[in-house]
């Protein structure tokens, strides 16, 4: 239908103009208005030097002002390249000259070092919001690039994952097939902009003709609220670690939206099996979506947890775009089960080519289309897809495998543990053996004893951990991932 989400937006615009597009915390505008201020900032963007194939370097917030810009540097033929809000100036940079960016734009000033030509946002707007919108331009072509974004690896080395627009648009229609999006759903998305998560699920609604209502956290519960029944939400797009702090500030108040939320996607994360059954008890008839992928494939597989059929460490089945193949150590496609896994891959339009003048990296993800991860899996009877989670994470005991996912979900049950992260570690008569680091509630002791003989009554004799120890905090990013990595550095210094 639309080669590039900026065309679907232009394209709406004049179908359905007045219809809400975008709204944050501080203002909401139409398809027409957003329209607008694309082509304004785009006047400025192509004073600035800013055409096919440049970078513009910009910081992230939950505004419509940054969305706007994204789609201004696109309309172009320019490469939107995002950091998180309030990233350091220093790497802010490093980024920069990685991506050869001839722009930066943030939202408080940068030191001048470096090449590039330096805006606050607020600089910026008022500059653009002074001339006429840009009225000569056309599309930008599906393989152009659309973005960069960079992410982190194991290694610490910053990587800028090759993002087109034809994978834009694939990963909109996975999500709009996979949770059955409507033209008239109004989605709240409180997860960062600049990450791939956020971002994709404005992309699934923009490019349907929907609605995005932008909040920069769900802390302020009030807030949250309000702009659910100001724009009359009915989906939700968060992170687990968001969910986790709404379920336990806003003291139920979820389920008296039972009748209106039509989905909450869940995806960057695994969901805590309490905040499950919690978040299933409130909304019973919401279709309750965790989504499986990385920024390199975006959405490939789906799960609907909240479908009565809830399996231990399922994510599913592919997405509309998505073909998954299980594979062994030489790439090679097998037929998996429970004793024969293997490593998750996926083949679509949505995949990246690879990173950024990394030809090293990209080999070791991407060959001939096919994103190989290091992910271990298989297809169980039904075709759904079991993730036992990251190759040198499950725990190979005496032949047995055990996800470290499956201990911890248990141990979270406990009524005294807080948080737990579990890793494997050597053991000279089975091979390896499981080791479950815990985080107490405030005011309860610690007792190895006790959380065994609870995991033992709730799990295989094989898959019970020996070693159990506390400590402080449970290393996790921002997003609320594990840091195994953490973890097994803790057991190596002793």
């Amino acid at each position: 239908m639309f080669e590039s989400i900026v065309e679907a937006v232009f394209s709406y615009a004049v179908t359905q103009p007045d219809k809400l597009c975008l709204a944050d915390e501080n203002r909401a505008v139409t398809y027409g208005e957003y329209k607008k201020e694309i082509c304004s900032m785009a006047s400025f963007l192509k004073q600035l030097g800013v055409s096919k194939a440049k970078k513009v370097v910009a910081e992230a917030s939950q505004t419509v002002e940054f969305l706007a810009l994204e789609l201004a540097i696109q309309l172009l033929g320019g490469v939107f390249v995002p950091v998180e809000h309030n990233c350091a100036a220093d790497k802010i940079i490093r980024i920069a000259d990685i991506c050869e960016a001839d722009l930066i734009i943030t939202s408080k000033e940068v030191p001048a070092d470096g090449a590039q030509k330096k805006y606050t946002i607020s600089e910026f707007c008022k500059a653009a919001g002074e001339l006429m919108p840009l009225v000569d331009f056309s599309f930008p072509a599906s393989d152009d690039i659309s973005e960069l974004l960079f992410s982190t690896g194991t290694t610490g080395k910053e990587k800028g994952i090759i993002i087109t627009h034809r994978n834009n648009i694939a990963l909109a229609e996975n999500v709009i097939y996979a949770v059955e999006l409507q033209d008239d759903n109004v989605e709240m998305i409180p997860s960062p902009m600049n990450h791939s998560h956020g971002l994709r699920r404005y992309y699934a609604n923009i490019y349907r003709g929907a609605s995005v209502i932008l909040i920069s956290s769900v802390m302020n519960v009030l807030g949250f609220f309000r702009m659910m029944d100001t724009y009359k939400v009915n989906s939700i797009d968060m992170v687990p670690t968001a969910l986790t702090v709404l379920l336990r500030l806003s003291k139920g108040k979820l389920s008296e939206y039972k009748d209106v939320l039509r989905y909450i996607q869940l995806g960057s994360a695994p969901l805590s099996d309490s905040d499950k059954n919690t978040v299933c008890g409130l909304l019973p008839q919401t279709h309750l979506y965790n989504f499986y992928g990385s920024t390199e494939s975006g959405c490939i597989c789906i799960y609907d947890f909240n479908d009565g059929k809830d399996k231990p460490n399922c994510i599913g089945k592919p997405t509309h775009n998505a073909k998954i193949l299980i594979v062994n150590d030489d790439r090679q496609e097998i037929e998996s089960s429970f004793s024969n896994t293997g490593l998750l891959a996926s083949f679509g339009p949505m995949n990246t080519q690879g990173y950024w003048k990394d030809d090293e990296e990209t080999a070791k993800a991407v060959k001939d289309g096919v994103i190989y991860s290091n992910d271990e899996a298989y297809l169980d009877e039904d075709g759904d897809i079991i993730l036992l989670g990251r190759k040198g994470d499950v725990i190979n005991v005496g032949g047995n495998k055990v996800s470290p996912d499956e201990i911890e979900d248990i141990a979270k049950k406990h009524p005294d543990i807080a948080d737990c992260g579990c890793i494997g570690v050597k053991d000279e008569m089975r091979g390896s053996q499981p080791k479950l680091y815990v985080k107490m509630k405030y005011g309860r002791s610690f007792d190895s004893v006790s959380v065994r003989s609870f995991i033992s009554e709730r799990a295989e004799p094989y898959k019970v951990p020996e070693l159990i120890e506390e400590i402080d905090e449970i290393p996790r990013s921002f997003n609320g991932k594990l840091l195994r990595r953490v973890l097994r550095s803790y057991d190596e210094k002793k």
